[in-house]
């Protein structure tokens, strides 16, 4: 009976530790599509972690940026993979710091959720010692990177912030795919309680065929979050073709958010 309940023990640990390291796909330098770097007219950008960690991003800016964005991309991949939304933001007047997490591309470390945090910090820190205002200042997440994006603006001052494909937390995902066990597994992230506070102009970004992050998820988030507020469901996208999907609405979407938001 001892050595049932002890494998019975081991087994949970396991399943436990599996399923909150299963929170985070990066890809490791040289995988990725770097060549894009050069399309894009990406600049590097290095940072330091609190604790001394190498981390790496990309900078894109327009002639004239109405305003600048840092930007949180979602859990898997790596800054290669956010091409588009690059394009976009910048098409749409933005400058962009896209930064890598711990372990995802060019940057060294292990993605831990607080760490994630912290960098975030490092970043935006980053953008206001090179002189850009926080009235002029947007914080984006897609997927994962919401849970950063609404984290960070808990903490640090901005003009709005955008939320592609967002969720409540981690734990009410895992229910949404498996109901009971999952939310036993795995916790953490958890925007929904942390979003009440953030009084900033919000738009939430959400395919309607999202069957990763069902739309049902965002509009909690949404619920949540005290205004002011706009919710644009995207017809026809899924989780990870947003943009494409969305076509030149994104570009227009975003323009007009930060008409309203620059000051």
């Amino acid at each position: 009976m001892k050595l049932f309940l002890l494998g019975a023990l081991v087994l949970v640990v396991a399943l436990v530790w599996f399923a909150n390291r299963s929170v985070f796909f990066p890809l490791k330098y040289p995988q990725g599509e770097w060549g894009v770097q050069a399309a894009l007219g990406a600049q590097d950008i290095g940072l330091v972690g609190w604790d001394g960690v190498n981390l790496h991003g990309w900078w894109v800016e327009p002639p004239t940026p109405r305003v600048v964005t840092l930007f949180f991309h979602g859990n898997a991949g790596n800054v290669t993979h956010r091409a588009a939304a690059l394009a976009a933001l910048r098409q749409a007047g933005s400058a962009v710091l896209l930064m890598d997490y711990r372990g995802y591309g060019k940057s060294q470390g292990t993605p831990v959720e607080n760490n994630l945090y912290k960098d975030a910090e490092t970043a935006y820190d980053l953008l206001i010692t090179r002189g850009y205002d926080p009235n002029r200042l947007v914080i984006h997440g897609e997927s994962l990177g919401t849970a950063v994006a609404v984290d960070l603006a808990t903490k640090r001052r901005c003009a709005g912030i955008v939320l592609e494909a967002p969720f409540p937390s981690v734990r009410a995902v895992a229910r949404d795919v498996l109901p009971v066990i999952g939310p036993l597994l795995v916790w953490g992230f958890d925007t929904k309680k942390k979003i009440a506070g953030v009084q900033k102009p919000l738009l939430i970004i959400h395919g309607d065929s999202d069957d990763i992050i069902r739309q049902p998820l965002g509009r909690e988030v949404f619920d949540a979050a005290p205004g002011p507020k706009e919710f644009w469901s995207v017809p026809g996208a899924g989780h990870n073709n947003l943009v494409a999907a969305a076509g030149s609405s994104y570009v227009r979407k975003l323009s007009e958010f930060y008409a309203r938001v620059a000051r």
